[in-house]
């Protein structure tokens, strides 16, 4: 708070942060107002209420009111941070990135402010950025699990993995029953956790918490830790026991996910496809697939070709569809936004997606967009960019089926909670699949088929079919992709910076008995061998 501030206004905004603190949002509101009316230009009042508009959701008029506050104090760190955290929560990740380079280059005061900021920065993208903020921030207070996380997620997406482990065990110190540090430390090597530890995790789920999503975490720590010891039966079950205290919990219908399977291809026909009118850039390239089956892999490869840059896992272009179709619904990717596509202007998506990426993009001839459900709008992507290129990868049926059930996604993010089930996740695959075939007959020359399996096997080979299809000359660089040191934020951060292995090749073998119900779904149409 600046020292400038009259004592009796000092005090009474120190009794509102005291109120916010505590929750008390009317005292809050009448202690700010109490101030604005004898002192319209305290910018620290315009702040706590900014703060309090946010708490309520209400991140438009934070953002308002926060602009307000810096136009009265610009230098302010912490209003920048706070901005940057609202502009994210509006899906505006671009003025998110600058508010926050704008705060790293303010005067920083406190560990709060520089957690804030590393957060906005890493939800941008910019993790290795993001590193120093979160240092500042266990530096000036070690006593927050919370920062220790944060700091060793981030030293965990730019390959930093013993920094990373040692970032992890510092929160689990200070909290050894947050469940999602173990969950997170599981992912980072094999067999990470001592018999203590398994026997900590052991009592945990065997008394399980209320809330499911505790003891999925839990869950899938231990299943990972039993899965590396090769006890992959044992490893199933616990999955299955978190998975489907999760799935309790959630109104899910698989049908409503094959409504938006339908849709997508109902619209996008071959003359939708090729009309024509879009925005005329070459710029993107996007790698779609369902997840684990090599979309980060085929990412590391491309990347690593010097005209190409990767921004990572983009919800722009379906924003971007959103706000010019203008339909309601709370989620992004619907139904009624899919068909919205025949009725709107797809040049203006397009240009309005290509600005959205900026400044991270733009200084590469091509970059990479790794949305994975961007397969949903790869027709409408067609549309209004005719001049990029789709990737998608496939891989083996059970395979990619298993790998989906066996991943622990972000458990906030709806569209991929056919996951919990693993019925749910087969009839996933083959909507997927018939989706990709219609895309195959529709989309020519800018769609592109990868097998997961092929390119394990003949990476040069697949490398130079890639870069033929995204019109990039060859460059032995690409077969050289572990040593690439961009960051990688996907469950595949470890992974990716190993050479080619052959390991997840035909996992599915070492749990064929525990997805007996998937093979007889899928027997009859698919070829499982």
């Amino acid at each position: 708070m600046p020292t400038s501030v009259p004592t009796e206004h000092k005090e009474k905004l120190q009794q509102a942060e005291q109120a916010l603190a505590a929750r008390d949002f009317r005292g809050l509101h009448a202690l700010c107002t109490e101030v604005l009316l004898a002192n319209p230009r305290s910018a620290h009042a315009l702040f706590l209420l900014a703060l309090l508009a946010a708490e309520h959701q209400n991140h438009a008029k934070a953002v308002e009111v926060l602009d307000r506050a810096l136009s009265l104090a610009p230098d302010r760190a912490d209003y920048l941070a706070q901005k940057g955290r609202c502009l994210l929560a509006l899906s505006r990740p671009r003025e998110a990135l600058e508010a926050a380079r704008l705060g790293l280059a303010a005067r920083v005061d406190g560990a709060w402010t520089w957690d804030t900021l590393g957060v906005v920065l890493t939800r941008a993208g910019a993790h290795a950025e993001a590193v120093p903020a979160f240092r500042r921030a266990v530096e000036l207070d070690p006593g927050k699990p919370a920062y220790f996380y944060n700091l060793a997620a981030a030293l965990q997406f730019i390959g930093e993995f013993g920094d990373a482990e040692s970032a992890y065990r510092a929160a689990l110190k200070l909290d050894p029953e947050q469940p999602r540090i173990w969950s997170a430390l599981a992912q980072l090597r094999k067999a990470p956790f001592s018999e203590t530890e398994v026997g900590l995790m052991t009592e945990r789920i065997a008394q399980p918490p209320a809330d499911a999503d505790a003891l999925l975490h839990w869950c899938h720590a231990l299943a990972k830790q039993r899965e590396d010891q090769g006890d992959h039966s044992a490893a199933w079950q616990l999955l299955g026991m978190g998975k489907a205290a999760k799935r309790a919990t959630l109104d899910y219908r698989f049908a409503d996910d094959a409504r938006l399977f339908e849709r997508a291809a109902e619209i996008c026909t071959r003359p939708f496809c090729e009309a024509g009118g879009g925005h005329a850039s070459g710029e993107p390239i996007f790698i779609v697939g369902m997840p684990r089956t090599g979309t980060t892999l085929v990412e590391r490869i491309l990347s690593s070709h010097p005209q190409v840059y990767a921004a990572g896992e983009l919800s722009h272009f379906s924003l971007a569809l959103k706000r010019v179709s203008r339909t309601h619904g709370a989620r992004v990717l619907d139904a009624d936004t899919l068909a919205a596509a025949a009725q709107v202007d797809l040049a203006e998506v397009g240009r309005m997606y290509l600005d959205s990426t900026r400044p991270r993009t733009g200084h590469t001839p091509r970059f990479i967009d790794k949305m994975p459900l961007n397969f949903f709008y790869a027709g409408i992507i067609r549309r209004a960019l005719p001049g990029a290129r789709i990737l998608c990868l496939r891989r083996h049926p059970l395979d990619t089926i298993a790998s989906n059930y066996r991943q622990l996604f972000a458990t906030g993010f709806a569209y991929y909670n056919y996951a919990y089930d693993l019925l749910d996740t087969a009839r996933y695959w083959q909507a997927f699949d018939s989706l990709c075939r219609h895309w195959s007959q529709t989309l020519g020359e800018a769609w592109l088929e990868i097998g997961y399996e092929q390119v394990v096997d003949d990476l040069e080979t697949q490398a130079r079919r890639i870069l033929a299809h995204c019109g990039l000359p060859w460059d032995p660089a690409v077969l050289d992709f572990h040593s690439n040191q961009a960051p990688v934020a996907t469950a595949s951060s470890v992974q990716v910076r190993q050479p080619l292995y052959r390991s997840s090749l035909a996992r599915w073998r070492r749990l064929e008995k525990e997805l007996a119900p998937v093979i007889e779904l899928l027997d009859e149409d698919v070829d499982l061998r």
